[in-house]
């Protein structure tokens, strides 16, 4: 229950304290005055709007502004403040400050002192209020909401199955994320797989064995390529050594014929065996380099196509090496790893195992959103009976009205699709709520689901902000009737014009608006006694018209008002 509210800085308003008891309480006054301000301010304290709507809320040229309001708690507000580790009170004080610094708008919210966010007190609002704003009938319209409205008719009943339906989406939900997720990766996988034996191909096919096969291509190469100045030296030397030139004999006979000399020498004076023996070996080694020269000659050729050959390989290899960013030894070590890997076995398959669990969780979910489908079925019949009950007490008697439930897409709230469809006269089809009830029919049919929804939110104030928009008189002495109702067991607050609605309200207000110099200001007067309760119900009624003092007597009186032949509820 909202015991309290208090503005400071509020638009028209410099500084109100508002005092509230239980039951029916009505906010009447002129249009502009500021009546449904009030409405707005509980609005904005309890984390409605943006940052727009409050900015506009606060009065020009206010530097500061504040809006607080006083709760008694429940035990389901009690429940909510415990689990935010805040201390439950025996009162709850919500309180918003805003400041202006710098030409930057600021704000802080606090429960019972300790700083709150936005998002905590949008989820502490359904504990507290139900705030039926000008407007939201045409949110009841839009079929997005009509599921959230249901549900909350059918209350604890479906608690288990809303529950259940969340449980098993969000498991759907990790199941499938993690098979998909997994099929991805084989997917890369097989990608790689598919790479690296392309991979592996190319090394395979250019037969790669000797690390050293580049060096040695490259020396053969270079014995290729200079083929024919390499013969015309080594014609040279040997003609040298072995052939001799036309100056003398060859080198390999003159020391031949050295040796020979010294060995006879020796047989005169013996010291000279040594320098015999070293001439011996000088001409054994030259000897030797003539037949490794001979060899070499025998190797060198000069063969194009040979040499072609050889550099299309050189540059094969070459071509390896930088593709792959290689050097030859580490290239046939690069396709040894490749072969080992893409020989071995493939890493265990846990894709089957992931399917089934899929197939298991989208079971589950389908089963849970099933039988939410029946909770709301149950509920939807009983919701179409009550709502049908009340909007023939609205003078909708011969009102049809029907929920919907179609399957849609699985979702976290179940796979259903909600639509209300109503029919207000005879002979006329059901159709979507938005697409034929006018504004008056729209007033009663939300006025009736918030009748329906009272019993699950018996601790929550309800609050109407002109309800009774675009009703005749005689409707809104059935609207009065209804709220006097719901008042019994819960506080009620009402904005309105009507003054058969004010005349049933146990508490009334009375907003006017004062000009004091040059600056306009809402004042809220508590009407107690029955005369000023009588003036402000005979100005709704007409004013100065000829009878209304007596209808707005008769009307606090308790019996019957005249009905006005223009059916509008004024005389």
């Amino acid at each position: 229950m909202l015991t309290a509210l208090r503005l400071e800085n509020i638009a028209l308003i410099d500084q109100l304290e508002l005092s509230f008891s239980g039951g029916f309480t009505v906010f009447t006054g002129e249009t502009g005055a500021g009546k449904s301000l009030l409405l707005d301010a509980l609005d904005v304290l309890l984390g409605g709007g943006g940052s727009g709507a409050a900015a506009r809320l606060i009065r020009d040229g206010a530097q500061q502004a504040r809006i607080e309001a006083h709760f008694a708690v429940s035990p389901a507000v009690a429940s909510w403040l415990e689990q935010q580790e805040l201390e439950p009170e025996g009162e709850l004080s919500i309180s918003r400050d805003w400041r202006l610094g710098e030409n930057r708008l600021s704000s802080r919210s606090r429960l019972n002192g300790v700083l709150v966010g936005r998002p905590q007190l949008q989820e502490l609002r359904p504990l507290l209020v139900d705030l039926t704003a000008q407007g939201q009938s045409q949110r009841l319209a839009q079929s997005a909401g009509q599921r959230l409205w249901l549900d909350r008719f059918a209350g604890p009943e479906l608690d288990g199955s809303l529950r259940d339906a969340a449980e098993a989406w969000s498991a759907w939900t990790d199941a499938s994320q993690a098979l998909e997720r997994l099929r991805r990766e084989q997917q890369e996988a097989q990608l790689q797989r598919l790479q690296r034996q392309q991979e592996l191909e190319d090394l395979e096919a250019a037969a790669l064995e000797d690390p050293g096969e580049v060096i040695q291509l490259q020396r053969d190469q270079d014995r290729l390529a200079h083929g024919v100045h390499l013969q015309d030296g080594l014609a040279a030397v040997m003609g040298g050594l072995r052939d001799g030139d036309s100056a003398g004999a060859a080198a390999v006979d003159q020391l031949a014929g050295a040796t020979r000399t010294l060995l006879q020498l020796q047989e005169l004076d013996s010291t000279l065996s040594t320098l015999a023996d070293g001439c011996a070996d000088l001409a054994a080694g030259l000897d030797q380099l003539v037949r490794d020269l001979d060899r070499y000659a025998g190797l060198l050729e000069s063969d194009p196509a040979a040499l072609a050959d050889l550099q299309d390989r050189l540059a094969q290899l070459r071509a390896l090496e930088r593709r792959y960013g290689l050097e030859l030894p580490e290239l046939i070590r690069r396709r040894d790893a490749l072969r080992r890997e893409l020989d071995g076995a493939d890493a265990a398959d846990d894709l089957d195992a992931l399917a089934a669990s899929e197939e298991r969780a989208r079971a589950r979910r389908d089963a849970a959103n099933a039988e939410l489908s029946g909770g709301r079925a149950r509920a939807a019949a009983r919701l179409e009976t009550e709502l049908l009950e009340t909007l023939a007490g609205l003078g909708l008697e011969a009102a049809r009205f029907h929920v919907a439930i179609q399957p849609g897409d699985p979702g976290p709230h179940g796979a259903d699709r909600v639509a209300f469809l109503f029919s207000a006269n005879p002979g006329q089809p059901l159709a979507p709520l938005a697409e034929v009830a006018s504004g008056g029919e729209m007033s009663r049919c939300l006025l009736a689901l918030k009748a329906s929804l009272a019993a699950a939110d018996a601790d929550v104030s309800l609050v109407f902000d002109e309800i009774d928009t675009g009703v005749s008189g005689r409707i809104s002495e059935a609207i009065a009737r209804l709220l006097r109702r719901l008042a019994a067991h819960r506080q009620v607050f009402c904005v309105t014009h009507q003054p058969l609605i004010a005349a049933a309200a146990d508490h009334h207000f009375q907003v006017s608006k004062q000009v004091r110099q040059g600056r306009t200001h809402t004042r809220v007067n508590a009407l107690r006694d029955s005369g000023s309760r009588q003036q402000e119900l005979a100005e709704l009624a007409g004013g100065g018209r000829s009878g209304a003092q007596e209808f707005a007597a008769r009307l606090l009186e308790g019996a019957s008002p005249p009905q006005p032949p223009d059916g509008t509820g004024r005389p």
